[in-house]
């Protein structure tokens, strides 16, 4: 729960790059190489999850307060030196890299231990670890808006030195409780334990492509639409309920993560699971187009009931899907290479959500930004905070064409490239018996 505060980004990145003047986009980036270096320390500390787990668990710790620390103490220096270079990399450095690496560590850890102790429900246990990721955003938007004060600003660094120590106690505690189960020993020596890419290779290669390149695309469009979510919801009238909405959307977030694994607990082929989020996304991306709901919900001081739904529920979906999609991965992965080198190989699936932290807002950064130049006509003023601030409705209504399309691609790669595990296969000809 901890570690999952990273998706709140959103709640104060607007007020970061006011507070140290500079632009939205620039302080962006530290969200993008959180995410970036989350991916890539799980896929190259996987080896240290699987063998110790203490010490990825002390590893994460450090690093995700001491990054969180560290990002406060720049973001105040930055306040202090406007428009200070020093303080932009500072912030990237301790955001990006630093908490980083406390967040892949801080991911995998639980991740095994929760599926050698639940043998049977895998999909119920790891999705209750990775809940508690995806709830702490809707724990942590109400508090981080408290925190953040009136004028929405001046307390924003003093909000990460609080939640640095908050943070550091509960994950202190947690990697205090974290053992495996006293009968699991893990296999020794290179005749019993082959590498990760050896059990990878053992399986037709395609399947795993599949896997990842889903997994990557389903990040992508989820991070397109999560991280730029408080502006979606100023564009369609309700500003004044962005805290709210957060939470809510939090919700499903770690509701996806929880329903769907336990869902796929009870299917043959887990891979199942992954058609029903697409079509879900797509079934709610296409109608937002159809309808054309982030721009037309909210026109000349007007809100349209019906549009506001149906972009509120498009949010829903999305972090459903989205939390689904992380969660499954790692029993999906399980069903096909086995338990042994779990812990590597869903690090290095992780490296997916590494390149997709690049990808996911920054695209979407783009397609708004490109809209706002090209077109500044289509900008809107709407209130907040008792201020009038400018929105961009039809840029983020444009972002969803570029993630309706990947996600079908996504649906494309479940049904044809990624295959049914032996198990799945084994128990689909049993029935046809």
């Amino acid at each position: 729960m901890s570690i999952g505060t990273v998706y709140c980004w959103s709640i104060f990145s607007q007020e970061i790059a006011n507070y140290i003047g500079w632009s939205k986009s620039a302080t962006e980036w530290a969200f993008s190489f959180a995410i970036f270096f989350l991916g890539m320390s799980a896929a190259f500390l996987g080896n240290v999850v699987e063998k110790d787990i203490h010490k990825s668990s002390l590893i994460a710790t450090i690093c995700f307060a001491g990054g969180m620390a560290g990002t406060g103490f720049f973001i105040w220096y930055g306040g202090m030196n406007q428009h200070s270079v020093l303080a932009l990399v500072g912030i990237y450095i301790c955001y990006g890299l630093i908490m980083g690496i406390g967040l892949g560590t801080g991911y995998l850890s639980p991740v095994k231990t929760l599926m050698l102790w639940f043998e049977d429900r895998k999909g119920l246990a790891t999705g209750l670890a990775v809940a508690g990721f995806g709830a702490a955003k809707a724990i942590a938007s109400p508090i981080m808006q408290k925190l953040l004060g009136d004028n929405q600003n001046g307390e924003v660094f003093k909000m990460f030195y609080i939640l640095a120590i908050v943070y550091f106690v509960m994950m202190f505690i947690g990697h205090l409780l974290l053992k495996k189960p006293a009968g699991w020993h893990e296999p020794t020596g290179s005749e019993n334990k082959p590498s990760t890419f050896a059990v990878i290779k053992s399986k037709p290669i395609a399947t795993y492509i599949g896997i990842w390149l889903m997994f990557y695309l389903n990040i992508t469009c989820g991070l397109a639409l999560i991280s730029q979510e408080k502006a979606i919801v100023k564009c369609i009238g309700l500003a004044g309920m962005v805290g709210i909405i957060s939470t809510i959307t939090a919700i499903f977030n770690a509701g996806g993560r929880l329903g769907f694994s336990a869902m796929a607990d009870g299917m043959k082929d887990r891979n199942t699971v992954y058609k029903i989020i697409f079509a879900i996304s797509i079934a709610f991306t296409a109608l937002t187009i159809i309808t054309g709901g982030i721009k037309n919900a909210f026109v000349d001081g007007s809100s349209n009931i019906l549009l506001v739904l149906i972009v509120l529920c498009l949010l829903f979906a999305v972090n459903a899907g989205y939390g689904g999609g992380f969660s499954n991965v790692p029993n999906l992965l399980s069903d096909h290479y086995g338990m042994s080198n779990i812990s590597a190989i869903h690090g290095i699936t992780l490296s997916a959500w590494a390149i997709a932290g690049l990808t996911g807002n920054q695209m979407a950064n783009a397609i708004v930004n490109s809209v706002a130049s090209k077109h500044p006509e289509l900008l809107r003023e709407v209130e907040y905070h008792g201020e009038m601030i400018t929105v961009n409705p039809v840029g983020y209504q444009t972002v969803l064409y570029v993630t309706c399309a990947l996600y079908v691609v996504s649906l494309l790669l479940s049904i044809f490239l990624v295959r049914p595990s032996e198990a799945a296969l084994a128990a689909k000809k049993a029935k046809a018996k």
